[in-house]
């Protein structure tokens, strides 16, 4: 027969609600009796009842998962962070993936918040004036968009954007051409608002073409704007259209990393399989999921607790996609 909370007291000698608490971490139970509760638990062999332990609790043992698209690279490493850190929690996490419509968002996380004890939004695309709605339905940590008023595990774009123009510069690139991402997309806005900065910093030209939404298709039907415009660099919003675009431009017999630049951000696996290999800029995404895990946990804990910000930063991988600027003139 399993090994109960009662039989655990009674090996210690000690109350059930003892070693309840003992067992939960609380403070009320002096460090050594902990200790010695603990010990005396798993040499016998005891397992907690998560289930029991949650009812008692008020919670489901459960927290809810939303992301825009489950398909964009950027977006697993997250999701699976996530499932970990819970898992080493005794939580189980409900996923949601509302395929880039953002309106399904809101309507989602309301049915949700039924199921799970707290919400993990990961790159919400809801508009700003309704993200407050999220606050009120559910304890929740925002990943990769800041909330005023709410716990925040952000991704600082300046570093690794700043360190792409200076590579870029260093290479003789004077002319950059960003391909921006989603007009929705907070990352975005923030990626324009850094690499606006970085290049004004290093005195160089920055064009724009878009808004793209993140798809290798997004990054086709740019190369031949890229191509147009005699940019020698580009920088994409993230991976999957810095790959569209290489292709693209393979298709017109131009050199990534001789004829033309390309970085794209994420840093995704495949980043490291094309050819040539991208430049990319390494986004923290497993460090976000686990610390938003934490966050959330932490607020459950502690209802009355200011909602944490915390800031993650970027850098610069170097691969085969970026190379000395041409002196003479592209083919055509």
């Amino acid at each position: 027969m399993a090994v109960t909370l009662a039989d655990v007291a009674q090996a210690c000698g000690i109350s059930p609600s003892t070693v309840s608490r003992a067992l939960a971490g609380s403070p009320k139970v002096r460090p050594s009796t902990r200790e010695h509760i603990r010990r005396v638990a798993e040499q016998m062999g005891y397992a907690p009842n998560q289930i029991a332990r949650s009812l008692s609790m008020g919670r489901t043992g459960a927290i809810g998962v939303i992301v825009p698209d489950i398909a964009n690279p950027f977006f697993p490493p997250i999701i699976k962070a996530i499932q970990a850190r819970a898992a080493r929690k005794d939580t189980a996490v409900l996923l949601v993936d509302t395929d880039e419509h953002a309106g399904d968002e809101l309507e989602r996380a309301r049915v949700l918040a039924r199921q799970v004890d707290g919400l993990v939004l990961v790159s919400p695309r809801t508009p700003e004036d309704q993200l407050a709605e999220f606050v009120r339905l559910a304890p929740v940590v925002f990943v990769n968009r800041r909330v005023e008023g709410a716990a925040c595990v952000l991704i600082e774009n300046a570093d690794g954007l700043q360190q792409a123009v200076q590579h870029l510069t260093a290479l003789g690139h004077q002319r950059i051409c960003y391909l921006a991402g989603p007009r929705r997309s907070w990352s975005n806005r923030q990626r324009r608002a850094s690499l606006a900065a970085a290049c004004a910093e290093f005195g160089v030209e920055l064009s724009e073409f878009g808004p793209f939404e993140p798809q290798m298709q997004a990054g086709v039907r740019a190369a031949d704007l890229v191509r147009a415009s005699g940019h020698t660099a580009v920088i994409a919003y993230d991976d999957l259209i810095a790959l569209g675009l290489m292709a693209r431009l393979a298709e017109h017999r131009m050199r990534v990393g001789r004829d033309i630049s390309v970085i794209g951000v994420d840093d995704s696996p495949m980043s490291g399989l094309a050819y040539p290999t991208l430049t990319s800029i390494h986004v923290p995404g497993a460090e976000a999921g686990s610390v938003a895990v934490d966050l959330l946990l932490r607020r459950l804990d502690q209802p009355g607790s200011d909602p944490a910000v915390i800031e993650l930063e970027t850098h610069l991988v170097i691969r085969g996609s970026t190379g000395s600027v041409r002196l003479d003139p592209l083919p055509t």
